[in-house]
């Protein structure tokens, strides 16, 4: 199984994208979700999780531009992101909350150009 993500693309400096992913996971619902991304040349991070429930998480350099929302009915995590900045650029993927290997898609690219 892999999750695809999708609707990155090229932005400016305080733009905004929304990206979406369909989680071909039996029991969607049950699973704690996250966004992820990887620059280049560093380490891949995450950047938001939710919980089952919808508990939200974020890492403090998203906090109060980036939302993490999921729809457990259509098995799609989505991650709305605003006030883009250069540093946001990376590519974007998403997963379970840990990330399973199997799980990892091509992931979206999002450039911020400023």
């Amino acid at each position: 199984v892999q999750l695809q993500a999708s609707g990155g693309g090229l932005v400016q400096v305080g733009g905004s994208l929304r990206l979406s992913c369909v989680a071909a996971l039996n029991g969607f619902g049950d699973y704690y979700m996250g966004w992820y991304r990887q620059a280049p040349m560093k380490q891949r991070e995450l950047v938001a999780s939710i919980s089952r429930g919808g508990d939200t998480n974020y890492r403090d350099s998203v906090k109060g531009r980036f939302i993490i929302s999921r729809d457990n009915a259509k098995s799609t995590l989505y991650l709305q992101m605003n006030s883009l900045k250069p540093d946001d650029t990376a590519v974007y993927y998403c997963n379970t909350l840990p990330g399973r290997d199997d799980y990892w898609g091509q992931g979206t690219q999002v450039t911020v150009s400023s």
